[in-house]
C-alpha cells in the first residue's frame, strides 16, 4: 500500500493522547462505610472491573476512528510500484493498407479497429499515433476523431520494421515515462521474417487482426503480345486464393464503353491467364475490372494505348546504311541518313539518336554539336572505321568518360560473352544462351572500359560498352571486319539502342515505384507538365529537354486510374497507374507473445489489459468508513455497555 499524502501520517503520534489520558485518569473511586461491609466491598470490586473493560473498549474504538481518519487523509492507494509518479507516453501506428479492407468477425479490419480505438481510448488521454499516410502527434481522442473515421486505405505500406523505428522517433527521450509503442495490423506477411528491435525501455503491443476468410480473386498484370496471325492482344493475368472461383466475369472497357466481355473459372490457390484483341487503329485508355466483394482495391487494372511516337535517328555515314535502314523502319522510326559532307547539324539537335557510322575523321565541328546533345538526354551510337583517326576518336569517346580508346590491334577475336542483364536485353531472350554462333572481328581499338559492358570478346574486353548516354563499338562491323551484322545479335541490340533513347510510356505503371518515361514534346520555359484526372491531379518530376520531357513518378500520383499528360489544358497524352498487386496475397505472420511483444486479438482486449495494468485502487473512501464504523461502535459502547 502507498500514499499520495505519507505527511498525514505524522498525525498518528497524536494518538498517544487518548492513551495517557487513560492511563492517568483525574477521576477516582472513594470508599463510603456501610453496613454489611463485605456485600459493599464485593460490590465495589465489581464496578471497577466493569468500569474497566468499557473504558478499554471506548479508547480502542477511537483510536481506531482517529487513525482511520488520518489515513484517510494521507490518501492510501494500491498500484504497481513501476507506474507510481510516471505518465504514459503512447504511440500507436495504424496500418490502413489495402489487406485491412478484408472481413473480419464484425466488418473490415480497418474500420472495426478505428471504431475500437475511438470507443476505448480515454478522452482525456493524448497519444501519437500515425498510419502509412498520415501522422498525428500528442493528440486526444477529439483531434482525431473526424480524421479517423474518414481515413482510406492506401497502398503505400510502410514496412513493420520501419513504423517501429518511426514510432521510436516520436516518443520522447525522458526516462519518467512509462513509453508504450501498439502496432494494429493485420500483419500480412511481406518479405522474410518478422522482427523488431528490441529496447527493454519500451512496452510493444501487437494487435493483430484475423480475417475471417482468405478469399480473393484480383488481376495480378496486364501486358501486350501478338499471336501467330500478328494480332494484337491484351493478356490478363488473374489468381485465386482460399476456394475455387467458378464464373468469374472479366469485362474490357475504353473509357466507359464495355468492348469485350467473358468469364473465367480459377482453380483454388492457383492463377490463369485469359486475352482480349485489340483494335491496333483505336487509342485506348482500358479498364479491365471484376467481380470480387472480398478485396476491392485489385478488381480493376488500368491501361492506355496512346498514338506512339516516331522516334528520331539521325545516322551519320561513311559506309553502308544498309543494316540501318532494315532495323529503323518507318514504322516505329523517323530515320535521316547522310554522308558526313552532306549533314545538316540542326538535323541532330531534333533528333533522338544519332548513329556514327564508320567515319574515318570525326570533325571537331561535330564533336561539338554532339556534346550539348548528350546533355540534353540524346543517345550516340558510335561505330568506328577499321583504320580511323584514333585522336579524333579519343576526343569523342572521352568525353566526361573515365574509359578511352587506347590502340588499333589487328587480331582476330570472338565475340563470346552477353551481358543478359543489361537493360538493352531485358525481354529479349527467354533463357541464357551459351552455345550460339560466336561473331567475330579482324581488327579491333583497345579499350580500358571494365563498367556497364554488353558485348564483350573471349577475353573479357569490350565490343560494345556504354558510358553516358554514348554506346560504343570497338570495332568496325563492316563485312571486311566482321560478320556481326549476319548475327542475330544486331537487331536487337541497335533496336533497343533506339528505342530506349526515347522512353516511350509503358501500357502502364505501379504506384510507390520508381518510374520514368519521355513525353516527345519541347516544352517553354516556364511550361509545365500536370498529371490531371477527376480523382487526383498532381505535378510530377520532370526534366526538360530540347526534344523532350523526362517524367519521373514514385510518390504521386497515389490512386489508381488513367491520368491525362497536360500542358496547362492541352492533353498532351494519358498514362495510366495501378496499384501493387503484392497486397491481394493474403498471406499472414503467425505471431505470438514473446520477450520482445505482447501480442492481442482486438484493440479493445488490448485497452483493457493496460488499464488494469496501470490502474490504481484508491483505499481513502475505505478508511472513512471504517472511521465512521469505529465511532459509531464507541456510541455504542458509551450508550449501552453497563
Amino acid at each position: 500500500m502507498q500514499f499520495k499524502h505519507p505527511e498525514f501520517l505524522y498525525a498518528l503520534f497524536a494518538l498517544i493522547i487518548p492513551i495517557l489520558v487513560h492511563l492517568f485518569q483525574l477521576r477516582r473511586f472513594q470508599k463510603v462505610s456501610f453496613t454489611n461491609v463485605q456485600f459493599l466491598k464485593a460490590v465495589t470490586i465489581q464496578t471497577r472491573k466493569s468500569s474497566q473493560i468499557k473504558k478499554w473498549l471506548t479508547l480502542l474504538a477511537r483510536l481506531l476512528a482517529l487513525a482511520a481518519i488520518i489515513i484517510a487523509f494521507a490518501q492510501p492507494f494500491l498500484a504497481s510500484e513501476n507506474i507510481v509518479g510516471k505518465k504514459s507516453e503512447t504511440v500507436m501506428y495504424l496500418d490502413n493498407s489495402f489487406s485491412m479492407q478484408a472481413k473480419g468477425s464484425k466488418g473490415p479490419l480497418l474500420k472495426r479497429a478505428v471504431q475500437e480505438i475511438l470507443s476505448e481510448l480515454p478522452e482525456e488521454e493524448s497519444i501519437s499515433l500515425f498510419t502509412n499516410t498520415e501522422t498525428f502527434i500528442n493528440v486526444s481522442k477529439k483531434d482525431i476523431q473526424n480524421d479517423l473515421l474518414q481515413l482510406e486505405y492506401t497502398s503505400n505500406q510502410i514496412p513493420y520494421h520501419t513504423a517501429y523505428l518511426k514510432a521510436k522517433q516520436l516518443q520522447s527521450a525522458s526516462s519518467e515515462t512509462i513509453k508504450r509503442i501498439i502496432m494494429v495490423s493485420d500483419f500480412q506477411q511481406k518479405e522474410g521474417s518478422f522482427t523488431l528491435p528490441i529496447d527493454s525501455n519500451t512496452k510493444t503491443h501487437l494487435v493483430k487482426l484475423q480475417p475471417v476468410t482468405r478469399q480473393n480473386i484480383a488481376i495480378d498484370s496486364l501486358f501486350l503480345q501478338r499471336n501467330s496471325s500478328n494480332e494484337l492482344l491484351l493478356k490478363v493475368l488473374l489468381s485465386n486464393i482460399d476456394v475455387n472461383a467458378e464464373n468469374t466475369s472479366i469485362a474490357l472497357y475504353n473509357d466507359d464503353q464495355l468492348i469485350a466481355k467473358t468469364a473465367v473459372t480459377i482453380p483454388k490457390n492457383g492463377s490463369i491467364q485469359t486475352e482480349f484483341r485489340l483494335d491496333e487503329t483505336l487509342k485506348i485508355n482500358g479498364r479491365v475490372t471484376l467481380e470480387d466483394p472480398a478485396i476491392s482495391f485489385d478488381n480493376e487494372r488500368y491501361f492506355t494505348i496512346n498514338t506512339p511516337k516516331k522516334i528520331k535517328v539521325v545516322a551519320i555515314n561513311e559506309s553502308n546504311d544498309t543494316f540501318l535502314k532494315n532495323i529503323f523502319t518507318p514504322d516505329e522510326f523517323l530515320l535521316t541518313s547522310s554522308s558526313l559532307q552532306a549533314l545538316n547539324y540542326n538535323d541532330i539537335s531534333d533528333a533522338n539518336m544519332v548513329v556514327i557510322n564508320e567515319i574515318n575523321q570525326i570533325p571537331i565541328s561535330l564533336i561539338n554539336a554532339l556534346q550539348p546533345f548528350i546533355k540534353e538526354g540524346g543517345t550516340v551510337c558510335f561505330i568506328p572505321a577499321t583504320d580511323g583517326d584514333l585522336p579524333s576518336y579519343q576526343q569523342l569517346v572521352n568525353n566526361g568518360a573515365t574509359s578511352n580508346y587506347l590502340e588499333r590491334k589487328i587480331q582476330d577475336k570472338k565475340i563470346t560473352t552477353i551481358n543478359f542483364s543489361h537493360p538493352l536485353y531485358r525481354g529479349v531472350f527467354d533463357k541464357t544462351v551459351t552455345n550460339f554462333q560466336y561473331p567475330k572481328v579482324s581488327s579491333y581499338y583497345q579499350t580500358n572500359a571494365t563498367t556497364n559492358v554488353i558485348l564483350s570478346y573471349e577475353d573479357n574486353s569490350a565490343f560494345l560498352y556504354k558510358t553516358n548516354k554514348t554506346y560504343i563499338f570497338t570495332a568496325a562491323i563492316n563485312s571486311e571486319n566482321s560478320n556481326f551484322k549476319n548475327s542475330p545479335l544486331i537487331v536487337p541490340t541497335l533496336y533497343n539502342i533506339g528505342k530506349q533513347s526515347l522512353q516511350l510510356s509503358d501500357i502502364s505503371y505501379t504506384i510507390g515505384q520508381p518510374n520514368t518515361y519521355d513525353v516527345p514534346i519541347t516544352l517553354g520555359q516556364d511550361g509545365i507538365l500536370s498529371l490531371v484526372s477527376n480523382l487526383e491531379n498532381s505535378i510530377p518530376k520532370q526534366q526538360s529537354f530540347s526534344t523532350k520531357v523526362r517524367v519521373t513518378t514514385e510518390d504521386v500520383p497515389s490512386r489508381a486510374g488513367i491520368y491525362a499528360l497536360q500542358d496547362k489544358n492541352k492533353i498532351i497524352q494519358h498514362v495510366s497507374y495501378n496499384y501493387d498487386s503484392s497486397e491481394s496475397d493474403l498471406q499472414y505472420y503467425t505471431l505470438n507473445t514473446s520477450n520482445n511483444y505482447e501480442v492481442s486479438e482486438s484493440v479493445t482486449e488490448l485497452f483493457n489489459q493496460i488499464k488494469e495494468e496501470s490502474s490504481v485502487n484508491e483505499l481513502w473512501k475505505w478508511f472513512v468508513i471504517f472511521a465512521l464504523i469505529f465511532l459509531f461502535i464507541e456510541i455504542l459502547l458509551l450508550k449501552y455497555l453497563k
